[in-house]
């Protein structure tokens, strides 16, 4: 057999390629709905940004009772994942086709409340899940858990890219994108499930971990609370970005093209920053990103009406420190689930539940702060004090949390464990 042969052989026995596909769709499921979801739902059917922001921060009160539990469920399921994977699935897909494709037979806000309820409480389960088959695969292929989480992860930006543009690009062909965006994303979460398939493995030993060890764990909190900080910029701008482009910029129209640039960046990005953490380790990887992240951010504070070619450098560069982000942590975290959650569905119910709060705390704070300023979705006769108000959190409050995330990283004694067999 052909070299060139056995490295093709060995990359399909290793189906990297399914967890790109995968990641993107829970990626599609996940940001781009607080991204779009408060804006229809504002403009479309009048529903209140407070009534909204409540609505959300109910999910993350839910997410602290089931995530646990979720994780809980996920180590003890054994040669049932599989199938129980598959119904959560198709609860994910119903509930999106609900929440942009239905119009709301009851009261908006609680048609809302239900059918974001079903999305997120599917995509919580497929989540941790998901992450704890990553762990077992970890141990099975050369690069271990930076490997994984690369494809992971690239897949994840690439799904967000195609999630931001979609409903622009549908504009052209339908008056409904969000409703089209929904049928387009039932159909490649079917695709996503099937390349998916033999991954769930009921040869995965029914093995749990009390959550007390996890917790009891010293590294294991600190990354908890690393991923609370570092994560909560990313859920303060992607609240926020409809509005900062629309009532700062004045740039409607353009916010496709901009998160396009800003998740593509990303996804470029994410194989270098893996290489180079390889190389150099992963802390000061990270580290440099956040310094970076920092830098680039800031600017945005003071762009104004038609500063869309600046906002687009911004988007670029900060986008490309996300791609560390979204690697090198998981990874990171990963590795210290390999020594003491083996099974990485506990550990990972945590993890999900720290990531998905952060939203919750961006949506309970900000949201209701720009409609006391006066900040009216879709307006465009919003106050300078409202304008001025988004624009300090949009771009000061995310800088100020990576400051927090580098001092709690660089106070941190992690020592990276991504090399794989082989």
């Amino acid at each position: 057999m052909s070299l060139a042969r056995a490295k093709k052989e060995r990359g399909s026995l290793e189906r990297l390629p399914a967890y790109a596909l995968f990641g993107g769709i829970l990626a599609a499921a996940g940001l781009p709905i607080y991204i779009y979801a408060p804006p229809f739902y504002a403009q479309t059917y009048g529903v209140s940004l407070t009534g909204i922001a409540a609505v959300l921060f109910w999910l993350r009160l839910l997410d602290a009772f089931q995530d646990p539990l979720f994780g809980w469920i996920s180590e003890r399921l054994g040669a049932w994942r599989a199938a129980a994977v598959f119904v959560a699935a198709v609860i994910l897909a119903l509930s999106m086709l609900g929440v942009f494709a239905v119009s709301p037979p009851i009261a908006p806000l609680v048609w809302f409340a239900v059918t974001i309820t079903g999305l997120f409480s599917a995509f919580s389960f497929l989540s941790i899940n998901f992450y704890a088959q990553g762990l077992q695969k970890a141990q099975t292929i050369t690069g271990s858990h930076i490997r994984v989480a690369t494809w992971r992860e690239t897949g994840a930006l690439v799904g967000v890219c195609i999630a931001a543009v979609l409903p622009t690009v549908l504009l052209v062909v339908t008056e409904a994108p969000e409703a089209m965006f929904a049928v387009i994303f039932a159909f490649a979460t079917g695709v996503s499930i099937v390349a998916m398939r033999p991954e769930w493995r009921g040869d995965v030993a029914a093995q749990a971990t009390p959550f007390r060890t996890i917790l009891k764990d010293f590294i294991a909190r600190r990354l908890l609370l690393l991923g609370f900080f570092n994560a909560i910029p990313v859920a303060v701008t992607s609240t926020l970005f409809l509005f900062y482009v629309g009532g700062v910029l004045q740039a409607e129209g353009w916010e496709g093209g901009l998160l396009v640039l800003f998740f593509l960046s990303g996804a470029a990005a994410a194989p270098i920053w893996s290489a180079v953490a390889r190389r150099y380790g992963a802390k000061p990887v990270l580290l440099f990103a956040m310094a970076s992240a920092i830098l680039s951010f800031a600017f945005a504070v003071s762009l104004g009406p038609g500063d869309v070619a600046l906002f687009a450098l911004v988007c670029v560069a900060s986008g490309a420190t996300v791609g560390a982000d979204l690697i090198l942590l998981p990874a990171l975290f990963s590795s210290r689930m390999a020594v003491i959650n083996p099974n990485g569905g506990q550990g990972f119910g945590l993890w999900s539940l720290v990531a998905k709060f952060t939203l919750a705390f961006a949506a309970i704070t900000m949201l209701p702060l720009l409609e006391m300023a006066g900040f009216q979705a879709g307006a465009e006769d919003n106050s300078q004090r409202a304008l001025g108000l988004l624009s300090l959190l949009y771009g000061l409050v995310p800088c100020g949390f990576k400051v927090l995330a580098m001092v709690l990283l660089t106070l941190t004694p992690i020592e990276q464990q991504t090399d794989g067999p082989g």
